[in-house]
């Protein structure tokens, strides 16, 4: 039986007179991996940062377990605790070390001790491969490892849902593929995730389902085989069919 954990229903988002998200329907179940795809200004991203509440909705709802997370009294650190986000751009603490930026939200969110948050840090910072250099301040280390370590940082809150908005739009083209391969495994350990991405063979080859989303609306929701080898419409099929030249 399926379990919904985010559910958004009939949202809209506005930045002044200009609607980038119309009526938005969506819902994600426990364990899936859900690859967000589309042209720039689609609306992607607008979508994940509403669903963690870094963009107030204009209008409609959004769900956690059947909570509507806009309501008086719900706990919005609780909630980004347990619906973690990876950014494109990394967002570490530059003046902290590796560890510690793993350790840091563990403390002030979660009340663990250091001594746990530690434990914990080593152990999602091996699983990305970054064990050796948790002395290392983030300007030391490369563009594909700071992104192992804010991924292993979003994983050290023990979310249920992780949100990656386009984790390897930075990176070198040489740096993607060790960013994927640790969001492949974790894609395979059944963590929920949603991928706002341009890769598409992440999209189609690791996704359990793809939203297409043009001009603030989704277009196609689907299984990854329907929409790669039969688009419903001719805006997706030119959408893919550009996509897939450049890959």
């Amino acid at each position: 039986m399926n379990t919904e954990i985010i559910k958004v229903s009939h949202l809209e988002k506005k930045f002044g007179d200009h609607l980038v998200l119309k009526d938005i329907d969506f819902l994600a179940n426990k364990g899936d991996v859900i690859s967000i795809i589309g042209s720039s200004g689609s609306g992607k991203s607008t979508l994940l940062r509403c669903i963690n509440l870094l963009e107030k909705p204009t209008s409609g709802s959004i769900y956690f377990h059947g909570n509507d997370i806009q309501s008086q009294g719900f706990s919005l650190t609780e909630y980004r605790s347990k619906v973690g986000m990876v950014f494109q751009s990394f967002n570490l603490f530059n003046n902290l070390s590796v560890l510690d930026n793993c350790i840091v939200g563990q403390q002030k969110v979660l009340k663990r001790s250091h001594k746990e948050a530690e434990e914990k840090a080593m152990d999602y910072l091996t699983k990305v491969g970054m064990s050796q250099y948790i002395h290392a301040k983030p300007k030391q280390i490369s563009g594909g490892q700071k992104q192992r370590v804010a991924i292993a940082r979003g994983l050290c809150m023990d979310p249920e849902v992780l949100l990656f908005d386009e984790p390897t739009s930075a990176l070198d083209p040489e740096m993607v593929g060790e960013v994927m391969e640790v969001m492949r495994r974790l894609a395979i350990s059944g963590l929920t995730m949603l991928v706002v991405t341009h890769e598409m063979s992440f999209a189609r080859d690791v996704s359990n389902r793809v939203v297409f989303m043009d001009q603030g609306v989704i277009v196609e929701d689907t299984v990854p085989d329907e929409i790669f080898n039969n688009p419903k419409t001719e805006r997706t099929r030119e959408f893919l069919a550009r996509m897939l030249q450049k890959n």
